[in-house]
């Protein structure tokens, strides 16, 4: 009885659910992801022709962190979930994504308070990505060590 109520609840969701349009899709997440890197570009270079004097790692740093607070600037007035909406994986992949599955949760959770809303739940999305990136580097660092 129950696999009968999966199957009729499984046709039922499929009736229900979107179908996504396959090539729009990977086109807009194409060039919205590069749309945004070409932003972080552009900035990079204004920042190299305003500090000549920059080495290019803390060029790279500066862009980082403008890049990282126009996403999450986004993200708090409401713009950068409707470019995810639109755009999808293009705007995850890039770091204004990080930024804003950071800010995200945080701003969900505020009315929770500081504590327990915006300091613990910040982390809710990105935090699993931290961690197994931390671990995937620490086994590949292994490797490479042992070759």
């Amino acid at each position: 009885m129950d696999k009968n109520i999966n199957e009729k609840y499984n046709e039922y969701l499929k009736s229900k659910s979107p179908q996504t349009k396959f090539f729009p899709t990977l086109l807009w997440a194409f060039l919205v992801g590069g749309t945004i890197c070409c932003i972080g570009q552009g900035i990079y270079d204004i920042y190299s022709a305003i500090f000549p004097e920059f080495t290019k790692d803390i060029l790279r740093a500066y862009t980082l962190v403008s890049m990282i607070f126009i996403g999450t600037f986004l993200t708090g007035i409401g713009v950068y979930d409707k470019i995810g909406a639109f755009a999808g994986a293009g705007s995850i992949l890039p770091i204004t994504g990080f930024a804003n599955s950071i800010a995200s949760p945080a701003i969900e959770f505020k009315t929770e308070g500081w504590t327990f809303g915006m300091c613990v739940k910040m982390f809710t999305i990105a935090g699993p990505v931290i961690v197994n990136g931390i671990v995937f580097s620490i086994i590949v660092g292994l490797i490479y060590l042992i070759i």
